[in-house]
């Protein structure tokens, strides 16, 4: 028997959501507040004013439940949104489960991921308030390639520091932020005085996304036309993410379909909060009941292996300490690591739910991503970024268990980029170099010394 649902569920223009959520409000209890670095004081509006135009500041800070997204954003949003979610039937066929598995694809947008959603309304709030130009930081580069064509919409400069590693790795990932007018720099770099001291110990240091971070705000700090963008770990990152949530909610209401497993990849957390807080609050109003799974590399398991502690959000101890799973702002990834997902640090909203066990986590190794991707890829047709792959082997592993207890499990993921500019990476596991790397404990144990103890 054929089923009915379609293999693609899209949207009207007319039907994309227009407000973001802000999961803050309904849960709980508040989530712990950023401190001062110096005081330990919880940090207010100026201690963030360096760094973030106001508006930003403001949702940061946010008790509404519901922000208006405005016009502007929307107008560009709609250069590739509302994205599809498609039902991964071939997939389902392979694996010869009972369980639907269902995906909502965001790399159709201009950059090839989920992170527009936000870089549109960071550069245009930033425009709104006079910045002319915009810092910041990426790994894998997909933040990076975002934030340059968001700026370009805009007609403002921006300066992206690649994680060495990567850049080395990835260089049409730096060609397409040239291409939309960015200026790109590898990191640790000869710009700040931070990289300069790394370098001088380590001219091959392979960078980490913390050091990337602290270059982007030393050079944006001072300068009144100047701000810095982040990509994700903040609550307003997530909650313009929300949008991908809100869409999935009522695309699947189009079919009749209540997810019961939700899984995301997670590295800093706005694609898995994008995701999952729009069902969160659909879970918390019992409207249903889906469990809802982190999924982390094992390379850098911050939920699963981090401490939940106050800690920088970059390695010179320059951000507001945030409470957050953390492997210690000193922590640097291994480069044999091939996909993103490299941040020492989790969201602290993710953090927060996680630690009220409202969501669950688990790693994965990477052979095993890269090993779904294949069935994915050869299936459905579209290559994963290497991020999502570790979403898809947890579905895959879900769809396997159904296989064997027979349940009619629906399973939703967010599949939050392509990996066109990632084929180095697959061309590592086709090769059989690709090694699978278990972080040691005695590497977070010497990475979480420099972590401050906040009484």
């Amino acid at each position: 028997m054929v089923s009915k649902i379609p293999h693609k569920i899209l949207l009207e223009e007319s039907e994309m959501p227009t407000q973001w959520y802000n999961v803050v409000p309904d849960l709980p209890e508040p989530p712990p507040p950023p401190l001062h670095p110096g005081t330990h004081e919880p940090a207010g509006p100026d201690d963030f004013a360096p760094l973030f135009p106001m508006s930003l500041i403001e949702q940061e800070m946010s008790a509404e439940r519901y922000i208006d997204i405005p016009g502007e954003v929307l107008d560009v949003y709609r250069l590739w949104r509302p994205s599809p979610l498609f039902r991964a039937r071939r997939l389902e066929q392979l694996l010869d489960t009972p369980a639907r598995i269902y995906y909502k694809y965001e790399g159709v947008s201009p950059a090839g991921s989920h992170k527009p959603n936000t870089a549109v309304p960071q550069a245009y709030y930033n425009h709104e308030a006079g910045i002319t130009k915009l810092t910041t930081e990426t790994g894998a580069g997909q933040w990076g390639s975002a934030l340059a064509f968001a700026t370009a919409q805009y007609g403002m400069e921006c300066e992206v520091w690649q994680v060495a590693a990567s850049y080395r790795q990835k260089p049409y990932r730096r060609a397409m932020m040239e291409v939309w007018g960015a200026t790109v720099h590898p990191s640790p770099s000869e710009l700040t005085e931070f990289g300069r001291a790394l370098l001088a110990e380590d001219p091959d240091h392979p960078g980490s996304l913390g050091i990337a971070i602290s270059e982007a705000v030393a050079m944006c700090v001072g300068d009144p036309n100047t701000r810095y963008a982040l990509g994700s770990v903040l609550n307003h990152v997530l909650m313009h993410q929300t949008i991908i949530g809100e869409e999935a909610l009522l695309q699947l209401a189009k079919v009749d379909e209540v997810p019961d497993l939700l899984v995301g990849c997670t590295g800093g957390g706005s694609n898995f909060g994008g995701l999952a807080f729009p069902f969160m609050r659909e879970k918390m109003a019992g409207k249903m009941n889906p469990t809802i799974r982190c999924v982390e590399p094992a390379a850098c398991p911050t939920l699963t292996k981090g401490e939940y502690r106050y800690d920088f959000g970059d390695s010179a101890g320059m951000t507001p300490l945030m409470k957050m799973h953390t492997l210690g702002h000193d922590f640097i990834p291994e480069p044999i690591h091939a996909g993103g997902l490299r941040y020492h640090g989790m969201s602290p909203l993710v953090s927060h739910v996680y630690e009220l066990g409202m969501v669950e986590a688990i790693s994965i190794p990477q052979r095993e991503c890269f090993a779904g991707a294949l069935q994915f890829a050869r299936t459905e047709g579209i290559i994963p970024a290497p991020e999502p792959t570790h979403a898809i082997a947890a579905a895959i592993r879900e769809a396997l268990a159904c296989k064997e207890s027979g349940e009619e499990k629906v399973i939703l993921t967010a599949l939050c980029g392509h990996g066109h500019l990632d084929l180095a990476a697959y061309d590592k596991y086709l090769s059989g170099e690709m090694v699978d790397y278990d972080l040691p404990d005695s590497v977070i144990a010497e990475a979480m010394e420099s972590v401050p103890v906040i009484a």
